[in-house]
């Protein structure tokens, strides 16, 4: 009795870029859906109990370790108030993830502290002073335009 493995598992070294692009692909949907949810300042439990899965698969889903069916990812998108196509921009056409600028990354990080702020007025202070500091910033490229 030879000792071969299932026919499902894929033999050691392989580099079909086929394998690699879904892994990578896989990833990428879950760092999107971990983005999101996020910026909404929703917890993976949350997200997990809204989608009806255990914490454990909301996390694997994240980060790209399990994948996705596409009436989950439906599901998903549901539940984060975004098209199923949002998952999936920033991908390049081979498949492959572009990176992520610092700029996004402070903008998230900018949207989850600012969802953990608990106080109203202090979300709203927070929110007025981006307002007057954009506005000065549109004023000061106007001036220069001119």
């Amino acid at each position: 009795m030879t000792n071969r493995p299932p026919p499902s598992a894929a033999p050691e070294g392989d580099d079909e870029p086929s394998t690699q692009r879904a892994s990578v692909v896989d990833h990428h949907v879950g760092a999107r859906i971990r983005e999101r949810r996020t910026m909404l300042g929703l917890s993976q439990q949350q997200l997990a109990k809204m989608i009806g899965v255990t914490y454990q698969q909301a996390h694997k889903y994240e980060r790209g370790l399990n994948r996705i069916s596409a009436g989950r990812l439906f599901e998903i998108a549901q539940v984060l108030n975004v098209p199923v196509s949002h998952f999936f921009e920033g991908l390049g056409p081979a498949g492959e993830a572009q990176a992520v600028s610092p700029r996004q990354r402070m903008f998230l990080e900018l949207a989850r502290n600012f969802a953990l702020i608990d106080n109203d007025k202090h979300q709203e202070a927070l929110s007025q002073m981006a307002r007057a500091l954009a506005a000065q910033s549109q004023a000061a490229q106007r001036d220069l335009d001119d």
